[in-house]
């Protein structure tokens, strides 16, 4: 399937367009630590990858958890430190964006800031200028439709005609919940000594890839 014959792609960014799951992961298990929850890496990675920082809380309130008012600020600010310092682009991802003819777009669970910082710090900013939207634009987050189709909808292209690029099998489920094709990318650090292709396969990816120079190949 030739990535061309799209009238849009939406990317995710982290872990797609910039390695940051594995920092952000850490950053989200250090920060439980101070409020007395313990979360490894590991189960960091498998609970929440692809999850926003309110799905986050709330997760942890359901279970009885008193979350400390300023969790989501503390979190956001340890995660911008962490990036500013050690976070770098996917491999190859700036060849690809240079390459595309059709429309493109970001859509993140994170916020607009740190979404913002990521592209900035990586380089990738000046590929998307404002087309960039986040889980604060719309009511549900992944995996929920809605962050996709309000990012179709700004971009003024129907979902059948959409190809998302997702690394979680949230964002999987979202794009095919909102009837996207979706593509999965599982070459981020976050991937190594797991089976990204059974994971993202199984939640429904109509592709796999592990590296991103494969974006154009056997598609």
């Amino acid at each position: 399937m030739d990535p061309g014959q799209f009238d849009l792609i939406i990317f995710d960014c982290d872990g797609v367009l910039v390695d940051s799951e594995l920092l952000s992961c850490q950053c989200l298990s250090d920060e439980l630590s101070e409020s007395g929850i313990s979360l490894t890496l590991a189960q960091a990675l498998e609970l929440f990858l692809g999850r926003s920082t309110s799905a986050i809380t709330r997760h942890y309130r359901e279970l009885g958890h008193a979350m400390p008012v300023d969790f989501p600020s503390r979190l956001k600010s340890r995660v911008l430190m962490a990036f500013e310092k050690a976070l770098h682009p996917v491999s190859d991802v700036d060849m690809i964006l240079s390459g595309l003819r059709a429309p493109f777009c970001v859509a993140s669970s994170s916020d607009i800031d740190r979404v913002a910082l990521s592209l900035d710090v990586t380089g990738l900013r000046a590929h998307f200028g404002d087309r960039i939207y986040t889980a604060q634009m719309v009511r549900h987050g992944k995996p929920a439709p809605d962050l996709f189709l309000y990012a179709a909808e700004q971009m003024g292209a129907q979902p059948a005609r959409t190809l998302v690029i997702e690394d979680s099998p949230s964002g999987v489920q979202a794009g095919k919940a909102a009837g996207m094709t979706v593509w999965g990318f599982a070459g981020g650090s976050h991937y190594r000594g797991r089976d990204g292709q059974a994971i993202l396969s199984g939640a429904g990816a109509d592709r796999v890839f592990a590296r991103m120079i494969d974006f154009w190949k056997d598609a």
